[in-house]
């Protein structure tokens, strides 16, 4: 069966209709489901809420000031009761902590310490030893002029010294001795006699 011309244009404004409908159905659906402009609907429970706190809170304003104008507060300054202040007169029965002349009060002694005291030692201080001069006096030699010189050794270094001659910048030699040589030890101010060693 073929379609006239007519029916072919009525189906063509069918389909054009067709397609406005769905697409006017489309954009009603995107505007509701948050696509377009803001539905003022949904808005409305915010604006409830804020009108309820603005409420509250405005009562409660009101309660306070309600408290504050129930306690009466007299601003007029009162000149008998300033003088009747100024007036009074310290009268304690104890030291006046505003006068310097005042005597200090008395304080009774404590019978005995609290505490248990030791019995104090007093022992002498105890002075340290100096240590021993570790030079060896190993041998002597006679000078021109009949003086002795002393060959003296430290570990590894040998010294010959006369009398007053500083060894190892820290001893020095007072006396030699064909048997014996006297040093003091320059850091403590100790003098010791050292024998010849026969090693």
């Amino acid at each position: 069966m073929e379609l006239g011309f007519n029916d072919r244009k009525k189906l063509y404004l069918l389909a054009a209709l067709l397609v406005v409908i769905v697409g006017l159905a489309g954009y009603e659906i995107y505007n509701n489901f948050g696509g377009g402009t803001p539905n003022p609907a949904a808005h409305q429970p915010a604006t409830t809420a804020a009108r309820t706190t603005a409420l509250r809170t405005g009562t409660a304003t009101q309660h306070q000031a309600a408290k504050v104008a129930s306690i009466n507060l007299d601003p007029t300054l009162h000149l008998a009761r300033l003088e009747a202040s100024e007036s009074i007169v310290y009268s304690g029965t104890g030291r006046n902590i505003f006068s310097a002349d005042s005597a200090p009060v008395q304080i009774e002694k404590p019978i005995a310490s609290a505490r248990i005291q030791a019995p104090v030692v007093n022992a002498a201080p105890t002075i340290p030893r100096p240590p021993n001069i570790d030079l060896k006096y190993f041998g002597y030699t006679l000078s021109a002029d009949k003086s002795l010189h002393a060959f003296l050794a430290r570990g590894q270094d040998v010294f010959m010294a006369k009398p007053g001659d500083i060894v190892d910048k820290r001893y020095k030699v007072v006396s030699i001795m064909p048997g014996a040589v006297q040093v003091t030890d320059l850091g403590y101010n100790n003098t010791q006699t050292l024998p010849i060693s026969s090693n």
